[in-house]
């Protein structure tokens, strides 16, 4: 088991241990320094050197000059540490131990400074090495008087002042090494603290960088403290630490005064900017309001699309179930139905049987569209180059639809890359086109499909030459089971919709420049792909 002494020794040491023995050294500078001004100053004139003025003088200089000579090894910090605090210590021994003979003994009080010299060693060490200074302090204290005694003046009887003397050396040998010992606890508790401190620092600092939820941390005169990455992206900008939330985020502020005054936040959620709405939470820190209040703010937008994804993994275990109850006696009479049809009646029963076949053909219909709902939930988007797409797609459709090679055409920029499902964007471009061509009379440049960049996102139109959509029905083209087409199940742009969201990106109603807002002529469907950071996906 390691003592104090052995964490010391053994090791590299902190700069701590080094410095503060520089300065027990510059202390025994200005000492010895003290010695010799006071010496040739005031000569044998004063108590000290009563006894031997030359002895004391040279004692003096040589205890200057070991005290100026050890600030080299401390500065090269060779040999060990332990070593230069024992050269210290015990030069200190020896040098006032003669200045205390030359002076006159124990009479002259020069050996209290020892005290002085094992109270910074302990304190210094921060172990039971100083017990050993007390003892060579003593041994020297006891040879002194001794000495003194067989061949000076000295009073056997000044042998009580000396043994006290030397007790009161043990006794700030051991004081110095418990204070010593309750220091190096302390510092040892300290560094744990701080080394917890600085790890739920850093965790805090993790989970407010990946919380979803913006974050502000805010003192009782509404200066910021803190503020999170998400908080910075609802708010369209970030503050730095020390501002004010009143300059920077003046309605924040507002509902902030608020519940100052009332204790209670508006419920409602906020539109803090444009397309972007949160609900306010406000949280004490330490109970009062005094201490600071972190401010929460909930995406809105987040909210509703989690909302809206459980709604869809819930639609697409419902409509799995639909599907299997209602295709089974949608088959039975589907094929019922055109049993009836080869058996020789008059042409009214031919008439409704084929309207009872067309209807459970629409209904087999509209049950696969909504069973399309449920892929939203398995998208998986990888990058690829939209232009090669595309070409592979027009080249389909066109066989397909037995299109003349002029009726299709593909305009814009090449080598756009672009983050989306192929399967949810096949099924999205072949839905749009195929409502263009329903609506378009198929002549040259019917249908345009157009790749741009736009605010450094990729865009393809839809473009067509029909008749177009008329403003009372464009708000509600996006509608479930919105149609204006008789035989149509209005699910199918419903669906792009959400395939496009699905994928981080959006379709939307484009009006033409140049068209007037109940000018019918031509549609055009515009995708809007997100921003690409980096190749996350492969081709």
């Amino acid at each position: 088991m390691l003592t104090v002494t052995d964490r010391i020794v053994v090791g590299p040491l902190p700069v701590d241990y080094w410095r503060s023995l520089s300065y027990f050294n510059l202390y025994r500078l200005t000492l010895a320094c003290l010695f010799v001004f006071l010496a040739v100053t005031f000569g044998p004139s004063l108590s000290l050197g009563a006894r031997n003025w030359t002895l004391f003088f040279i004692s003096s200089l040589v205890y200057a000059a070991a005290a100026a000579i050890s600030f080299i090894p401390l500065r090269l910090r060779w040999p060990r540490f332990t070593w230069n605090l024992a050269g210290q210590v015990g030069s200190d021994i020896a040098c006032i131990s003669l200045l205390s003979y030359a002076s006159g003994g124990i009479q002259s009080s020069i050996g209290l400074l020892l005290l002085v010299s094992l109270a910074a060693a302990g304190i210094i060490s921060r172990g039971k090495i100083t017990l050993f200074f007390a003892a060579l302090a003593s041994i020297a204290a006891l040879l002194e008087h001794s000495y003194a005694v067989l061949y000076g003046d000295a009073d056997v009887a000044q042998y009580v002042q000396v043994g006290l003397l030397c007790i009161s050396y043990f006794a700030v040998a051991w004081l110095a090494h418990t204070l010593a010992k309750y220091a190096v606890d302390s510092q040892e508790l300290a560094q744990r603290r701080g080394h917890d401190l600085a790890s739920l620092s850093e965790a805090n600092r993790l989970v407010m960088r990946d919380m979803q939820d913006g974050v502000l941390v805010v003192d009782e005169q509404g200066v910021i403290k803190q503020m999170n990455p998400s908080a910075a992206r609802l708010l369209r900008h970030s503050a730095i630490s020390g501002s004010s939330l009143a300059q920077n985020f003046p309605l924040l502020f507002g509902q902030y005064a608020l519940w100052k005054q009332t204790g209670a936040a508006n419920q409602d959620s906020l539109q803090l900017d444009v397309g972007v709405h949160a609900r306010l939470r406000f949280v004490a820190i330490e109970r009062d309001a005094a201490n600071g209040v972190v401010i929460f703010m909930e995406d809105m937008q987040r909210v509703r699309a989690e909302a809206q994804q459980i709604k869809l993994a819930a639609l697409g275990r419902l409509t799995a179930s639909i599907a299997h109850e209602v295709r089974n006696p949608l088959s039975a009479i589907s094929y019922a139905a055109e049993l009836l049809q080869e058996e020789h009646g008059d042409a009214k029963q031919q008439r409704l049987l084929q309207i009872v076949l067309d209807n459970t053909q629409r209904i087999n219909r509209i049950v696969q569209d909504v069973m399309q709902l449920n892929r939203r939930d398995r998208a998986q988007p990888e990058v690829f180059e939209l232009d090669a797409m595309l070409r592979a797609f027009v080249e389909e459709i066109k066989l397909a639809e037995r299109l003349e090679p002029d009726v299709m055409i593909l305009a814009g920029i090449p080598d756009a890359e672009v983050s989306f499902d192929r399967g949810h964007l096949r099924q999205v471009l072949w839905n749009l086109c195929s409502n263009a061509l329903r609506f378009s009379r198929r002549l040259h440049g019917s249908l345009i499909l157009t790749m741009s960049i736009l605010d450094e996102r990729t865009v393809i139109d839809v473009q067509d030459g029909g008749p177009g959509v008329s403003a009372e029905y464009r708000g509600r083209l996006f509608e479930p089971f919105f149609t204006t087409a008789s035989d149509g199940t209005g699910l199918g742009l419903y669906i792009a919709k959400e395939l496009c969201e699905a994928n981080d990106a959006s379709l939307e109603y484009h009006v033409r420049e140049g068209q007037a807002e109940n000018e019918p002529a031509g549609a055009c469907f515009r995708i809007t792909f997100g921003v690409l950071h980096g190749n996350d996906g492969g081709s």
